[in-house]
C-alpha cells in the first residue's frame, strides 16, 4: 500500500528579513522606542510608589551625574570600561566566534598587573612598572582568549561554553591570590595593593591635568579609533568578516580559518587584557573576583546593538553606564528599593532591544490561514 503523504501547512504567522531601513526612519523608531518605554515607566512609578515619574527620572539624572555634574567623569570611565570590553568582543563577534569569556579575560589581565604592582614595587622605577604592567596585563588576557580558539580551531569544541566555563576558572584564581597576598603573614613582604604607604602609588596610572580617569578615557577612545580602522580598512577585518559569513567561502578563497580564529580571538583577548589593566592600575588600584562588575556579559549586547560599529558602541555604552550610575542614585535619593531601578531599566532595555527586532525584521501573515482558522473556529 502506498502511503499517503501528509501536507504540510503553511504557518499562520512567519517572520522574513526586511531588506533595511532608511537611517532617519531607522532613528525615529528608537526615539519612539525609548519614549514608549518612558511612558510604561512612568505608569509603573504611579501605581507600585507614592513618587512622581518626574522626581524618580530626576533622581536618575542626578545619581547619574551628581550634584552639579560632581560625578561626571566616573560616568564617563564606566562608560569607557563597558565600551573598551565591547570592542574587545567585536572581533570574535563579527567572526561568529561567540566569546562569552571576556569577564575572565579581564581578570587575568587585572590579576597581572595586580601581580606587577604588588612583586615589582620598589624592585624597578614606577615608569618600567607601569610598562610591565600593560604589558603582562594584555598577554594574560591574549593568553586567556587564545586557550578557547586553540581548542575551536584544531578540534571543534564549542566555544559558548569553552569561554564561560573559562571565566569561572579566572574568578576562582583571582579569589585564590587576593586571600594569599592580604595572609597577614605575607604583609610585610608583599601587602596589599591599596595599603597606605610609601609604595600606596606604584604602578598607578597618573592623573592628565589632574583630572581623575581621564588617561583610562583617552586610551579607550584610541582604542576604539584603532578598532574602527581595522574592522573595516585592513586585510584581517575583511578576513574575519568573510570567516563570520561562511567558513567554506572562506577556504576556498585561500583564507586559513584556524588562523583567523585564534588570531581574531588574541585580539580580542588582549584588549579585555587591557581593560583589566584600567581598571586594577588606573581604576580600583586593587583587585577583586568582582573586578569586571559583569561588563563582560553586558559587552555582548552593547556589540550587538550597535551592529559592530565601534562609534556606535560608544552612544550605547554610555547610555547603560548612564542608567546603571543613575539607578543607584534612585535607590539613594528616594529611599525607593534598589530593585526597582533595576525594574525601570529592564523596562528601557527592553524596548530598546526589542525595536531592533522590527528594524531588522517584519511579521507576515498569511492571510488564506488566518481566515481558514477563523472560519474554522466560526463553525464550531
Amino acid at each position: 500500500m502506498m502511503k499517503t503523504e501528509k501536507k504540510v501547512q503553511e504557518p499562520i504567522f512567519h517572520v522574513v528579513k526586511k531588506d533595511g531601513v532608511v537611517l532617519w526612519r531607522a532613528w525615529l523608531i528608537r526615539a519612539a522606542a525609548i519614549v514608549l518605554a518612558l511612558l510604561v515607566c512612568a505608569l509603573l512609578i504611579l501605581v507600585m510608589t507614592d513618587q512622581t515619574p518626574v522626581e524618580v527620572f530626576e533622581s536618575i539624572f542626578e545619581g547619574a551625574i551628581g550634584v552639579r555634574g560632581v560625578n561626571v567623569m566616573a560616568l564617563f570611565q564606566s562608560a569607557a570600561m563597558l565600551l573598551c570590553i565591547s570592542l574587545a568582543v567585536t572581533p570574535a563577534f563579527k567572526m561568529k566566534f561567540w566569546n562569552i569569556g571576556a569577564e575572565g579575560q579581564v581578570l587575568m589581565g587585572g590579576l597581572a598587573a595586580a601581580a606587577c604592582m604588588i612583586c615589582l614595587r620598589g624592585v624597578v622605577p614606577n615608569g618600567v612598572l607601569i610598562l610591565l604592567i600593560f604589558v603582562t596585563g594584555v598577554l594574560a588576557g591574549m593568553l586567556w582568549g587564545v586557550i578557547p580558539a586553540l581548542f575551536k580551531a584544531q578540534w571543534g569544541t564549542n566555544e559558548t561554553l569553552f569561554t564561560l566555563m573559562m571565566n569561572y576558572a579566572a574568578m576562582q584564581i583571582v579569589s585564590f591570590f587576593v586571600v594569599k597576598w592580604e595572609n597577614p603573614k605575607n604583609s610585610g613582604k608583599i601587602g596589599i595593593i591599596n595599603q597606605r604607604g610609601e609604595f600606596k602609588q606604584a604602578g598607578w596610572l597618573p592623573e592628565l591635568f589632574d583630572v581623575d580617569y581621564l588617561l583610562n578615557i583617552l586610551i579607550v577612545l584610541a582604542v576604539m579609533i584603532l578598532a574602527w580602522v581595522y574592522l573595516k580598512y585592513s586585510k584581517q577585518g575583511f578576513e574575519i568578516t568573510v570567516v563570520g559569513e561562511s567558513e567554506n567561502t572562506a577556504r576556498y578563497v585561500g583564507i586559513n580559518v584556524k588562523k583567523v580564529i585564534i588570531r581574531t580571538m588574541a585580539i580580542s583577548g588582549a584588549i579585555c587584557g587591557l581593560a583589566g589593566v584600567l581598571l586594577v592600575a588606573g581604576t580600583h588600584h586593587t583587585i577583586a573576583a568582582n573586578t569586571a562588575g559583569g561588563n563582560g556579559f553586558t559587552a555582548v549586547m552593547v556589540s550587538w546593538l550597535a551592529k559592530f560599529n565601534p562609534f556606535v558602541m560608544a552612544g550605547v555604552s554610555f547610555f547603560i553606564a548612564f542608567l546603571e550610575k543613575g539607578a543607584g542614585g534612585l535607590a539613594t535619593n528616594t529611599g525607593l528599593n534598589a530593585s526597582f531601578a533595576d525594574i525601570i531599566i529592564g523596562i528601557l532595555l527592553f524596548f530598546i532591544i526589542g525595536c531592533e527586532f522590527f528594524l531588522n525584521y517584519r511579521i507576515v501573515v498569511n492571510k488564506q490561514r488566518f481566515s481558514g482558522r477563523l472560519k474554522q473556529k466560526g463553525g464550531e
